[in-house]
This record gives structure tokens, sequence and C-alpha cells, in this order.
């Protein structure tokens, strides 16, 4: 193990079992945020994936491990006492899920079911019940050549032609984490293309042999078992800050009007793809009437601040497999 990563672990060791670790995470609350869970660790380990992806193994020893540490409570739960001074008990911690992927369902829902963690998803809701897929999934596995050589070298061509060339470090490395790592820099790069390029991308990619997300009759089957909340991830994940007052508001709406047809019982949490949100954003939000929403900024929630832009702590792969890593993380997001 590197000595970097030997140190990370061992001062996260150190915050959670300090008085004062204890006492400032006492005095907040931890969001976390994950994407899938995937069949296999080998395949979340993969450095394109490891970011947005864990596997079952890693998910339980991380579940086992925030069940030691933590209060694991109902998102709402600890959002209703953000404003609140939290003096005594141990620290609080909710899980959130991002885009509503369907693994969510078949893998993730019987762990978190197993050991009765509760956890919030966060629909895009154009996607649910749908054909439709997620860009990155789509382009990054055709790109990998999880569809064959011949996907693989058609959209590598395709990507050149709009002037998106891979970088020669992809084609260059051998070894399979280089060359992951190679593509999933890459891949991050692609956020830049408007959503009408990459919606061309997408369809130049094979089809999925089952939709990506999840369906309505999932969702309201895991809604039924009163661990699963669910709230809005936009509508077609399109990222809030670019798009005009028009579509903005249509992007809003229409996620919240598909939630209160799909749900029960929705969440009053947005959470803003990608993270990315302003003045704007935020102002149209509130005239919706959502009183929090989440964002990617890495911290842990403290009483100042902005509900419509509250920090959450990634977990990956490498996060999951070794939680003492990812209490290094939560210290960092403690500090002032």
């Amino acid at each position: 193990m590197p000595i970097k990563t030997s140190i990370k672990r061992a001062s996260g060791w150190l915050y959670l079992n300090s008085p004062k670790g204890r006492s400032q995470l006492r005095g907040a609350g931890v969001i976390l945020m994950l994407h899938r869970v995937l069949a296999e660790d080998s395949s979340a380990a993969l450095p394109h994936r490891n970011e947005l992806c864990v596997g079952p193994q890693a998910f339980e020893r991380l579940l086992r491990w925030l069940q030691r540490h933590f209060d694991c409570v109902h998102l709402m739960d600890l959002l209703k006492t953000h404003e609140q001074p939290r003096n005594g008990g141990r620290p609080k911690v909710a899980l959130t899920f991002d885009d509503g992927w369907r693994d969510n369902a078949l893998n993730a829902f019987p762990l978190l079911q197993q050991y009765q963690v509760p956890a919030s998803i966060f629909l895009s809701t154009d996607y649910i019940g749908s054909r439709q897929r997620f860009w990155w999934e789509s382009l990054g596995e055709t790109l990998w050549g999880t569809h064959g050589e011949i996907s693989r070298r058609a959209l590598i061509e395709q990507l050149r032609k709009i002037g998106r060339p891979l970088p020669a470090a992809y084609f260059m490395n051998e070894q399979a984490h280089a060359r992951s790592r190679a593509l999933g820099k890459y891949l991050q790069s692609l956020k830049t293309l408007s959503p009408i390029a990459l919606h061309h991308l997408t369809d130049a990619c094979p089809a999925e042999s089952l939709p990506q997300a999840l369906d309505w009759n999932q969702v309201r089957h895991l809604e039924n078992s009163g661990l699963i909340s669910f709230g809005p991830h936009g509508a077609s994940h399109a990222l809030l800050p670019g798009l005009d007052d028009q579509r903005l508001e249509e992007e809003l709406s229409r996620s919240h009007y598909a939630l209160q047809q799909g749900c029960k019982q929705p969440l009053p949490v947005y959470c803003y793809p990608n993270g990315d949100h302003d003045a704007r954003v935020r102002e149209r939000l509130a005239a919706h009437c959502y009183p929090f929403a989440l964002s990617t900024r890495p911290g842990i929630c403290q009483g100042h601040d902005d509900p419509l832009a509250l920090p959450r702590i990634s977990v990956s792969q490498r996060t999951a497999s070794r939680p003492t890593l990812l209490a290094w993380r939560i210290s960092r997001g403690g500090r002032p």
C-alpha cells in the first residue's frame, strides 16, 4: 500500500476516534453520495468506473462500517435538524444515490434491506421507465470495448470527426488500469459537449440488453419498503446553469410532475445534476418550494450551510472498500 494512502487511512481512523473529531461530527451531519452498485467488485475497481461505482462486497463493507460509527438515518431526519445543534449521541449519516440506475434495485437494495439502512435515490426522471440511455455509460463502455471492437472503432472515428479525438495515453497503455484511467479523464472532458452532441454520440453506441435506469414499478416497490425515498435529479440530467429561463423552468417542472405522479411521497429535496448550480438556479428552485438541495461540494452539513447548496461526501469503490479513507475525506470536509 502506498505510504500516502496509509497516512490518509491512519488520519481518518484518528479523526473518528479522537474527542475533537467525535465532537465535530455530533454537531453536524454527513450526507454520502453514491451512484451505482455493480454486480462485481473487479468491474467497479477500474479507474473509469471507480468514482461512480462500487461493488457489492465493498458496499457491504461500507454499510457494516457505517453502522459501527454512525446512526444511519433517512435523509429528511438529518435535514430537519440541519439548523439545530446536535449535542450528544452518535453522528448521523444519510446515503444518497444519484441518477436512478437499475442496479440500485438489483444490487444495492438487497444489502440496504439486509442491514436496514435507509437511502434516498435521486431520479433523472426522463430516463425512468424508458430506453433512454445515460451517455457516460454508453460511451464509456463502448470505448472500453464492452460491445466489441467494431463498435469501439466506429465511435472513436465519430469522436475524431467532431474534434474530440481520444488521447494518446488511451492507445499507448497496455495495462488495463492505466488505459482505464486515461478513459476516465477523457469522459470527464466530454461534459463540455452540448446535450444534442452527446445524444447523437449515445445513439451511435450499441443498444443495451436491459434499460439502464429503474422503471416506475421498481420505484414503487422500493418506496413501499419504507427504506427508500425518491427525489428529483433533473428530468434530462441537463446542467441547469447552462439552460435559458424557459428550459430551466421546463426541466424543474417536468421532474417535479413525474415524481408527483410516480411516488407516494417524493422528497422536498432537489439534487443538482453534476452538482452545478448558481444564484439563478437556486432562486428558481426556491420558487418551486424546495427547501433543500444537494450539491457535489465536498463537506459535512453544518448549521451555517446554505440549505439550497448542501455538501456531500462522495463514495467510490476505493473508499467503500477502505472506509478509513472515507473517514479521511469526512475529516477534510469538516475543516473550517
